[in-house]
């Protein structure tokens, strides 16, 4: 069997200083560049995204026009601090550890449910831990769910005693994953769980599980889908956000206006945009809660066509370089959580966009390292750790 190790042995033959250099100068040659960044190009729009929707903003911004762009900034800073501890662990050192991010991610979303639970934008989803700081915990376990599902389903097959994995070990991955969502639905966050479908979906198509079991998941998600609306589980601002997005001209002053206001805010941007910090939508603050799930909306007015494309060609470069990095790694495991993040990635981006350009319901979904927010910054920042991971782990070519 092709040995998977990664050893610096074959780049840096000395020993002492000169070898922990060399060894280092190898590592930094096997990042992926282009997906790092990607990702900090991502993140310094969406900082200036950010600071032109919220400079205005007294009311939420206590008088500092860059209390928000500070915060953002700081949200990315320990968000690469965090991928470069990812690195630095590894993906592989972490499989070891998922028992242990698998209870605390199930204590942390049951503590949401407790009185240590905050409603924000209608969901009870989030941990106020003081200083004007929350916590989401259901954006961590967006990586779990990837992690305990990708060591459960290629635990035999890397060990060689498996082509695929087996029915057992396919039931006991998704009902891991079925644990968590079901809390998470508890709160209710309904987008979060729609993610974390799709990563399981994506999972199970990486892993060579049985189709199946695929075809199986989908029609229990529409199933559930009936099921839930059926017995009223949706909250009433849920149901009527995909009653606006059937039908655009219901109630354009009530659950409509958001989605109508990013309409207008996107078009009038045109090819180049009115200029940052010049959109008449942004800075009459006509859209709500943009600079969190409707951030695109600033991007479009005040970039235009030519910034918010420059905004899906970073996120797709991403992706990209995301699913070479499934393609090339030698071991299962790496190619399913690399599979669980390019699931993730993908239709996190298209339900945020989705739903600003009114051909997706309202979801409450941020936009991968553009929109403010620290869990969802520290979140996607820990899974490009993970693909770098994958990457540099993985055994050299002759």
């Amino acid at each position: 069997m092709t040995t998977r190790s990664f050893s610096v042995s074959r780049y840096a033959p000395e020993r002492g200083p000169l070898a922990k250099l060399t060894a280092r100068d190898s590592l930094l040659r096997r990042l992926d560049w282009p997906i790092l960044l990607s990702a900090l190009a991502l993140s310094f729009i969406g900082s200036l995204l950010v600071w032109s929707a919220t400079r205005n903003r007294t009311e939420l911004n206590q008088g500092d026009p860059y209390y928000f762009l500070f915060r953002h900034a700081l949200n990315t800073g320990i968000g690469v601090a965090l991928m470069i501890g990812t690195i630095w662990l590894g993906h592989r050192t972490l499989r070891g550890a998922v028992p242990i991010l698998y209870t605390l991610s199930i204590v942390l979303i049951l503590a949401v449910l407790t009185p240590l639970g905050a409603t924000i934008n209608g969901a009870h989803a989030w941990i106020v831990v003081g200083g004007g700081f929350s916590l989401q915990p259901s954006e961590f376990v967006k990586i779990t769910i990837i992690l305990v599902m990708a060591m459960l389903l290629a635990a035999k097959v890397d060990a060689g005693d498996q082509l695929h994995p087996d029915h057992r070990t396919v039931a006991k991955a998704l009902t891991l994953a079925a644990l968590p969502m079901g809390i998470v639905m508890l709160m209710p966050d309904l987008g979060s769980v729609m993610v974390m479908a799709v990563i399981v979906l994506g999972v199970l198509l990486a892993s060579g599980a049985s189709n199946r079991w695929v075809l199986g998941l989908i029609g229990a998600g529409i199933g559930g889908a009936v099921l839930v609306t059926a017995l009223g589980m949706l909250d009433e601002y849920q149901i009527n956000r995909f009653a606006a997005f059937a039908n655009p001209d219901l109630d354009p002053a009530g659950v409509g206006y958001n989605t109508n206001q990013a309409r207008i805010a996107i078009g009038s941007g045109g090819l180049l945009g009115s200029g940052l910090f010049k959109g008449s939508q942004t800075t009459g603050q006509f859209v709500p809660e943009q600079q969190t799930d409707f951030v695109f909306t600033v991007a479009g007015e005040e970039l235009g066509f030519v910034g918010a494309g420059l905004i899906l060609l970073l996120l797709g470069v991403v992706l990209w370089r995301a699913c070479r990095i499934a393609r090339e790694t030698t071991e299962l495991y790496g190619t399913v959580v690399a599979a669980g993040i390019i699931a993730w990635f993908a239709f996190q981006s298209f339900e945020n966009i989705g739903m600003t350009l009114g051909i997706m319901p309202v979801a409450g979904l941020p936009l991968p390292f553009v929109s403010y927010g620290g869990s969802s910054m520290f979140a996607v920042w820990v899974a490009i750790g993970l693909l770098q991971s994958i990457r540099v782990q993985r055994p050299m070519t002759a």
